[in-house]
């Protein structure tokens, strides 16, 4: 009787456990979600007056963009190729961006946009390119 008791509870929490994995897919989609919804309306840096995600489930893609008051000139592109990249780092740093997500393989796109929305800088976050970003 106990045998087959213990043989229950190890099948209920073998099920629980596969029922409470989230695959990638899943995963993307919740991140775009909470980031959209808790990330964004508090977000600070500087010259950023809006940010957004975008998830891409097929393509297993993110898409960040960072909307900024500045200008399109080549001052302003040229002072985001250094700035840009600090502040995705620091966003890596505090799991706004998780590395979890980009080690399971899902590619985030983030966009610097001008205030026309041109792009000032953009930056393709990958499993690779993420060990750059960590230095």
């Amino acid at each position: 009787m106990l045998k087959r008791i213990s043989q229950i509870a190890f099948a209920i929490i073998v099920v629980l456990t596969v029922v409470s994995c989230k695959n990638t897919k899943q995963k993307l989609q919740e991140y775009v979600v909470t980031y959209n919804k808790n990330i964004a309306p508090s977000f600070r840096a500087e010259n950023v007056k809006l940010t957004t995600a975008r998830g891409y489930i097929n393509d297993d893609k993110i898409e960040l963009r960072f909307e900024t008051d500045l200008e399109q000139n080549e001052v302003n592109k040229s002072a985001s190729v250094i700035s840009f990249p600090k502040l995705i780092k620091l966003m890596i740093d505090k799991d706004e961006i998780p590395r979890q997500l980009i080690e399971e393989g899902v590619q985030f796109d983030v966009y610097f946009l001008a205030d026309d929305n041109t792009v000032l800088d953009k930056e393709t976050l990958t499993g690779e390119s993420l060990k750059d970003f960590l230095k």
